[in-house]
């Protein structure tokens, strides 16, 4: 799925597809999040992620509103992707 969303990095961290916070453990966050809901609750987690980075982006980072954008599209990105994959 993340070969499909744009990285924007900051010097050695992948700040979209793998920020250093979410890949602690075993597991990263968002694996454990699915595995832990069904797909439907997925899906709502993942459409309320891009309305969140949606509301935002011109606020948070008044100097890089990009980087939320390209959240709301990772996130868009992987919804596209469980939906293709729930269809074929």
């Amino acid at each position: 799925m993340t070969s499909k969303v744009k990285k924007l990095k900051s010097g050695n961290q992948d700040l979209i597809n793998k920020p250093d916070h979410y890949n602690t453990g075993d597991i990263e966050c968002i694996q454990a999040i699915k595995s832990s809901m069904t797909s439907e609750a997925f899906k709502g987690y993942l459409k309320g992620n891009v309305q969140k980075y949606m509301w935002r982006y011109e606020h948070k980072h008044k100097d890089n509103k990009v980087q939320d954008l390209d959240k709301a599209e990772w996130y868009l990105k992987y919804l596209i992707c469980v939906e293709i994959d729930e269809n074929i």
